[in-house]
């Protein structure tokens, strides 16, 4: 999930701890908010997966996400561009 991604659920749950404008919050008694608030981390998190999942799949399916092992043990700068990056 990433930095980002736990950043903002915990934004998005913390709103629902400590809001006192609108709907309120679980501070101002409104217990359901932060429901809401959850729900909508979950939703998201759901989406960002589909979505992601399906994009490398097509991928996958039309140019592949992986190079060959032998392409990877001689080095890619080497194997796909013709020079080298670091001579070490």
């Amino acid at each position: 999930m990433g930095i980002h991604g736990i950043g903002g659920a915990w934004g998005a749950l913390a709103t629902g701890l400590v809001a006192t404008v609108g709907a309120g919050s679980l501070i101002t008694g409104n217990l359901g908010q932060i429901g809401v608030q959850a729900l909508s981390v979950l939703a998201s998190g759901g989406y960002a997966f589909v979505v992601t999942y399906v994009l490398a799949t097509v991928l996958d399916k039309t140019m592949g996400l992986r190079v060959s092992d032998e392409q990877e043990i001689i080095g890619l700068d080497k194997e796909l561009h013709g020079e080298v990056g670091y001579n070490l």
